[in-house]
Formats: structure tokens, sequence, C-alpha cells
């Protein structure tokens, strides 16, 4: 699953918010989380906890 790229950042705007502390709210090094953002697949798990630290269900975050 990738991570639709749009839809995260808008998203981070909303809670004014960077990709760092994202990465911290959802538990996964700035290195994970700038994977994913520039395209990388990500598992079930990490899909998971993005979605639960931008308080969306995961299925609005994937394209």
């Amino acid at each position: 699953m990738r991570l639709n790229r749009t839809k995260v950042s808008l998203l981070m705007a909303k809670l004014v918010i960077n990709q760092a502390t994202l990465a911290d709210k959802a538990g996964v090094s700035r290195q994970t989380m700038s994977a994913v953002m520039n395209g990388r697949n990500c598992r079930p798990e990490l899909l998971g906890k993005v979605s639960k630290a931008l308080n969306v269900e995961p299925e609005e975050i994937i394209e």
C-alpha cells in the first residue's frame, strides 16, 4: 500500500504538524516516515500507526 502524499500533507496542515512530528506521534522514525511519504510501500501496521496519529481511517490516506 502507498500513502496518498497529498491527503497526508493536507491532514498535517490541518493539524499544524510537520513530518517529524507526525513520525513521533506515529511512533516511527523520521527516515521511515520520509520513505513512505516519498512513495515507498508501507505495511498495514505502519498505515495503522499513521492513520491513528492523524485521527483518520486508514482507507482515507491510501492511494
